[in-house]
C-alpha cells in the first residue's frame, strides 16, 4: 500500500522515502518547494527519488484551499500518511510568524481533514519537535513533562499541532503518532542547521557564530536512526477509536479495535540520541573532519533558543524497539563527505 509523504523534498522526507521505496513501499510525495532554503537542493533530492519506479510526486501547498482535492489517485491506494511538511526554523519564526501559522497550523489541519475522509487509513504519523519543551531545565525531556511555556512561535505551533491531532483522534478515531524530533542531522541536511552553516563557513574561511559562548548541548540525532524510528512506528499504529457518537476513519462508529474502552488512538514519542553533546565537541569533530580550524565568534544566547536538549527515549524504545546507533563521531564525518561531494569543495 502507498505511503503519502508530505514535505517529501525536505531532509527527513527524502531519506524516509528512499528507505520506504527500497523496502518496496510505493510513495506519493507532495511538497510546495518553497524558497525558505535553496530549492536546487530540494530538487536534487527529488531527482534521486524519481529514479524509483514506485515514486510519484505532486507539487502542492498543503495549506492552500482545496489543495488536497487535486491529489492524484494511487494504485495501490494510500494506507499511511507521514506528515513532515512544515515551516521549520526557530529563529525565522521571529521574523515571519504568519508563515508558521499558515504552514504549521492551517497545513496540519488540512492534512487531518484529508486523513479523516480517506478510506482504509492505518495511521497518520506527524512531525513534532523537541522545541515544545521550551525552557524546561529538567533533563532529559520526557513526554510527561509540561510543555505549556514555549519560547518560540515555532515551538508553539508544534505543540498546537499535537493538540489538534489529539482532538481529531478523539472525535474521528484517526490513529496518529506524533514524533518529537531532536536536532536531526546527516547527508542532504538543511542549510539552516548549525552543522551545515558551520561547514560552509569553515570551508570559506569565514567565522562561525557560537551562541551562548559555546555553553550549549544538543541531542544530535543521525537521520538514518530517525528513519528507522519512523519505519518502526508505521508498523505499530496506536489502538483506540472515536468518541461515543463520533466517526472512525471510515466514517463509521469506531469500537476501539481491542483497545481499552474510551482509548484515544493518539500518542507522542521523543525520538532522539538520548545523549546530549556539548556544542564545542560538535565543532571540534567538524574541524577534525574538515581538516581546518574554525574562526569562532562567541555571542550571547539568541531569542527563542535554549541552552540544552536531551531526549528521554524510554517510551519509543519500549513500544517500538527504537535504538539510536550512530554517534556523532561517525555521523559528522559522513555529513562532511556528502557536503564536499555535493558541492565539489
Amino acid at each position: 500500500m502507498t505511503v503519502l509523504v508530505t514535505g517529501v523534498a525536505g531532509f527527513i522526507g527524502y531519506h524516509l522515502s528512499e528507505a520506504l521505496l527500497a523496502a518496496g513501499r510505493p510513495v506519493l510525495g507532495i511538497d510546495n518547494l518553497n524558497a525558505y532554503y535553496d530549492v536546487t537542493l530540494k530538487q536534487a533530492r527529488l531527482d534521486r527519488l524519481a529514479r524509483h519506479p514506485g515514486f510519484r510526486f505532486h507539487r502542492m501547498d498543503i495549506a492552500a484551499a482545496d489543495g488536497f482535492a487535486g491529489l492524484p489517485a494511487c494504485d495501490p491506494p494510500v494506507s499511511d500518511i507521514v506528515h513532515l511538511a512544515a515551516q521549520a526554523g526557530v529563529r525565522y519564526s521571529i521574523e515571519n510568524p504568519m508563515a508558521y501559522v499558515q504552514a504549521n497550523l492551517v497545513g496540519h489541519t488540512a492534512v487531518l481533514e484529508y486523513a479523516r475522509h480517506l478510506p482504509g487509513l492505518r495511521q497518520l504519523v506527524y512531525a513534532s519537535s523537541s522545541s515544545v519543551y521550551g525552557g524546561n531545565t529538567k533533563l532529559p525531556f520526557s513526554e510527561s513533562d509540561p510543555v505549556d511555556r514555549p519560547v518560540s512561535l515555532y515551538a508553539a505551533t508544534k505543540k498546537a499541532d499535537e493538540l489538534i491531532s489529539y482532538a481529531y483522534a478523539h472525535l474521528y478515531g484517526i490513529p496518529q503518532t506524533g514524533l518529537r524530533f531532536f536536532t536531526v542531522y546527516g547527508p542532504w541536511g538543511r542549510p539552516d542547521m548549525a552543522l551545515f552553516i558551520f561547514t560552509r563557513a569553515i570551508l570559506r574561511g569565514e567565522p562561525i557564530k557560537v551562541f551562548n559562548h559555546g555553553r550549549m548541548e544538543r541531542d544530535f540525532t543521525y537521520v538514518d536512526d530517525i528513519v528507522r524510528g519512523i519505519a518502526g512506528v508505521l508498523e505499530r499504529p496506536p489502538e483506540g477509536g472515536a468518541a461515543p457518537g463520533g466517526e472512525g476513519p471510515d466514517g463509521q462508529g469506531a469500537d476501539g479495535q481491542g483497545a481499552e474502552p474510551g482509548a484515544v488512538p493518539h500518542r507522542v514519542y521523543n525520538i532522539g540520541n538520548s545523549r546530549p553533546e556539548p556544542l564545542m565537541r560538535m565543532i571540534g569533530l567538524l574541524e577534525e573532519a574538515l581538516g581546518r580550524e574554525a574562526v569562532k565568534e562567541f555571542l550571547p544566547m539568541q531569542p527563542g533558543d535554549v541552552a540544552a536538549t536531551s531526549a528521554d527515549t524510554a517510551a519509543i524504545e519500549r513500544d517500538i524497539g527504537f535504538r539510536q546507533t550512530t554517534p556523532i563521531e561517525v555521523g559528522i564525518p559522513r555529513f562532511v563527505a556528502w557536503y564536499r561531494d555535493f558541492y565539489g569543495v
